[in-house]
This record gives structure tokens, sequence and C-alpha cells, in this order.
């Protein structure tokens, strides 16, 4: 491992070329021959500043303020659905600063919005739930033995369109069943395979 402590600009653009093409901080490092925490402070002070250079003294300043990081993830929340490249666009014309898709998605980042597949429900009225939670403290207190003498039926839809759920939202981690965060459906694509199968205590029946 190299003791050099210099890093010119050029090897700092080196780096974090590599890193954003994907590649592990470790290999990186035994690429290069420097330390692995060197390369992630690297990393660290790029996802931060957006610079690959040394700053020196007063130097150079980040491209973008936090009112207009705050902008960017209150974009995605008022509309989780929203693609990088429309908050990108959206942003550009309420400031007439133009970024990159990168840059918008390492502020969602910051800001701790992530892409996730939402959760699928079928719409639910407040007849429907008044009535589930009304069936769910009726057998509060149903024994092993109760349960065992009940059947219960359930189904799974397989789409066949490549397209199926591939559009995403950003949400925070740890909350995908905040009403935010839900998708309610009750159609779904007419290429599809639905099996369903009867569950009981102690086994199941075949699919069908």
């Amino acid at each position: 491992m190299s003791s050099r402590h210099h890093i010119d600009d050029f090897m700092r653009g080196q780096i974090i070329r590599k890193i954003e093409e994907g590649r592990k901080i470790t290999d990186v490092a035994r690429e290069i021959d420097i330390a692995h925490s060197v390369v992630s402070r690297l990393r660290q002070s790029f996802k931060t500043t957006e610079m690959c250079s040394r700053r020196h003294g007063g130097g150079h300043v980040r491209s973008m303020t936090p009112a207009e990081d705050r902008y960017i993830v209150l974009s995605a929340k008022r509309n989780r659905h929203t693609t990088v490249q429309q908050v990108a666009d959206q942003f550009l014309a309420a400031s007439g600063k133009q970024i990159s898709r990168k840059t918008v998605a390492r502020r969602l980042r910051g800001g701790g919005l992530y892409a996730r597949r939402p959760v699928v429900c079928v719409p639910l009225t407040r007849q429907h739930r008044t009535a589930r939670l009304q069936w769910c403290r009726e057998h509060n207190n149903w024994t092993e033995q109760d349960w065992a003498c009940v059947l219960f039926s359930d189904e799974a839809r397989f789409s066949l369109s490549s397209d199926c759920r591939r559009q995403l939202i950003w949400r925070e981690n740890g909350t995908p069943y905040r009403p935010e965060n839900i998708q309610e459906k009750d159609r779904y694509p007419t290429c599809s395979i639905m099996v369903w199968a009867d569950i009981m205590i102690n086994g199941r029946t075949r699919l069908h």
C-alpha cells in the first residue's frame, strides 16, 4: 500500500469517475494503491460538494443552496411518482438552473427519499375499513382450536406484461404502508394469470 498522502485533482477525478461507474471503494483503493479511508473520504466529500478538486481557503462553493436542496426533496414528496428528469425540469423552470439527473438523485437520497415499488392494495371505502376492524375485534380471542376449523382462500395474480409494476415512487425507508406510499388498484392487465388455493392451519390445497 502506498504511503503517499497527496492526491492531485486529476487523480481525484479518476477516483470519483470509477466510483460513479459503480465500482466498490475497496476495489478502487486497491487498483490505485491508496488507503481505503482516503477513497471513502473523497467519495463523501464529492457527495457533499459535487467537487473533485481540493478546496483551498474560501475556494469554490456548492453549486446548490440548502434551500434548493429542500425544493427538490419537496417536489418529490408532493408527487411521489415523479421521475428525476421531471424534478430536474421543474427545478430548471423555477430557478433557471440546469442540473443533471444524478444531482437530483443525490439530493433525494440526501433528503432520505429512495425509489421503491409502491405497496398495491384494493381500494377500501370507510364501510370496508369498519367491517374489517369489526371482524378483527370479534375474532381477537379465538384459540388455535377455533382457527383449526377455518378454511381460508387466497389468490395471486401474475401479469404477463413486461411493464407491470415497474413504476416506482419516492419514499423514506421503513414507510411502505403510509397512506401516501400505497397505490390503490382494482383493475389489472388483461394479459395476466391468476392462481388460488385454500389455506388451513395444518396445510393447504393444490394451486388452481
